[in-house]
């Protein structure tokens, strides 16, 4: 049988074919615009993801036997809020993670309503990105499309809803909307209330190898599928990456340098950190996770790359990296404000330490390094935590790059392994659809069968050490300057 993965992310929607054994068949990728209406606002049109997924599915298969697709299942973009009202027609544009316009609601949760409220009934405190601040939002700025709303809904499961016809979430996506009680797995009550929301506006909740419904016959024969294949729950992106990448099972850790860039910690327990600075929220395997989030990692080498030095020749560039753990310039990765742990929307992307012989090769490795610096900065508080990680898997478009990993390996002074398939999301997607088919008894046995590590960078002592020196210098940065990103945003 054969089983799809949607990776439904940020500036496309990738769509992977894979067999029961594991094999990747067929991989298509399909972009869609993102738009930016005001500096820190970041929205998307929801039928631009369902075209995007409708023709990628028909390319997907094109060429394989479509008969023998059993399940179809997801990897989305976390926290976005996407509103229907009555004639199931999207309210307005969807918006996005990234997005910053939200910092008087959270403001509002965590300073009126008081963290330690949010944490007990949800297990986090409120970021700007995450569902419910937007919710206020909408109600503060927009009520007369807050009066609208019927169903709201992630990304992802704005998909399953459009080939399926079930209103649904799981509970990894869910426990990112700040109106999940993740410990128990179920909406807040409280937070509801809070929000001005019902539970009949909100979706069913289900596991994440939970079958959801079968494709809706008009769908099916639009693209050229039978009206029997599953649809399974899915998951977050970062919680499929996970899947994808063997991150089940407890004190697994997995690295993911994509859009966002993540350290994904799974446990087998429900834990909160004390100071709320990782996620705790649900996994796609049963269990629950820590993660730390920050909003732009390998968006901040594509940035420097296209839209600064105008180069498509990334590989390039970064091949005059020569001198690692000696470079004096430094980058805050801060493109689009920063969540963990910093939770700070005003913060922004800042070099230091330029001078007239500074190179264009410098300013390269310092993007580099300033991400990998900003993912320790999670890495310690998991460290505070007395969890011990003495190595990760790796995974998205920053993956791919060689010097990057040798970078964050020695930076977090770790080693790294590479699997063989890189497609994280899209792989733990097509994954959760073969466990939610029965082809597997679980994700764990999924995992275990089908995860194969096939590199592994180890950290180099001296380098490592130099590494440590630099990043105490990186961590004085923020703090330093963090009084101006208000001012000037």
């Amino acid at each position: 049988m054969l089983y799809i993965g949607v990776d439904l992310g940020t500036s496309a929607v990738k769509l992977l074919l894979m067999d029961a054994g594991g094999k990747i068949e067929n991989i298509v990728s399909k972009e869609y615009p993102i738009e930016f209406p005001r500096p820190g606002w970041s929205q998307q049109n929801p039928a631009d993801w369902w075209n995007a997924v409708k023709e990628g599915l028909k390319e997907l298969t094109k060429g394989h036997d479509a008969s023998q697709v059993a399940g179809i299942s997801f990897g989305g973009q976390m926290h976005g809020l996407v509103i229907l009202d009555e004639q199931d027609e999207v309210i307005r544009p969807a918006i996005l993670w990234n997005d910053g316009r939200t910092t008087k609601e959270t403001d509002y949760l965590n300073q009126v309503i008081g963290k330690e409220k949010l944490s007990k009934y949800t297990a986090n405190i409120a970021f700007a990105g995450f569902t419910a601040p937007k919710i206020l939002w909408i109600k503060e700025n927009e009520p007369e499309n807050f009066a609208k709303i019927k169903k709201i809904m992630l990304p992802k499961d704005y998909i399953a809803y459009k080939l399926s016809g079930t209103f649904c979430t799981d509970v990894s996506d869910a426990s990112g909307m700040l109106l999940f009680d993740v410990e128990h797995k179920c909406w807040s009550e409280e937070m509801l209330e809070i929000c001005g929301i019902s539970k009949e506006q909100l979706a069913k909740i289900y596991e994440s190898t939970d079958v959801v419904g079968t494709l809706r016959p008009d769908v099916a024969k639009e693209l050229g599928l039978p009206d029997t294949v599953k649809v399974i729950a899915g998951a977050g992106d970062n919680a499929a990456a996970a899947v994808g990448t063997g991150t089940v099972g407890d004190g697994m850790c997995n690295i993911s340098l994509g859009t966002s860039g993540t350290i994904f910690i799974s446990s087998e327990k429900f834990g909160v950190d004390k100071n709320n600075a990782l996620h705790a929220f649900a996994h796609a395997d049963g269990h629950f996770h820590l993660m730390g989030c920050m909003l732009s990692a390998a968006s901040c080498n594509k940035w420097w790359m296209d839209d600064i030095l105008g180069t498509e020749e990334y590989a390039r560039e970064q091949a005059a990296v020569e001198k690692l753990g000696e470079n004096n310039v430094y980058f805050l990765p801060y493109l689009m404000g920063e969540r963990s742990p910093l939770n700070d929307p005003f913060a922004r992307g800042t070099f230091i330490g330029l001078t007239m012989d500074t190179s264009r090769t410098d300013m390269t490795q310092a993007v580099l390094e300033g991400v990998a610096f900003a993912v320790r900065d999670s890495f310690e508080v998991a460290r505070s935590l007395g969890i011990c990680i003495e190595r990760s898997k790796i995974c998205g478009g920053g993956a791919k790059s060689p010097l990057w990993k040798k970078i964050i390996a020695n930076v977090l002074n770790i080693k790294i392994d590479s699997i063989e398939s890189e497609e994280g999301p899209g792989y733990g997607g097509a994954m959760l659809a073969a466990v939610g088919c029965g082809e597997y008894a679980s994700v764990e046995e999924a995992a275990q069968k089908l995860v194969k590590v096939v590199d592994t960078v180890v950290p180099e002592p001296e380098l490592a050490a130099k590494y440590e020196e630099r990043y105490r210098k990186f961590s004085k940065i923020y703090p330093a300057v963090k009084e101006l990103f208000p001012q000037i945003s």
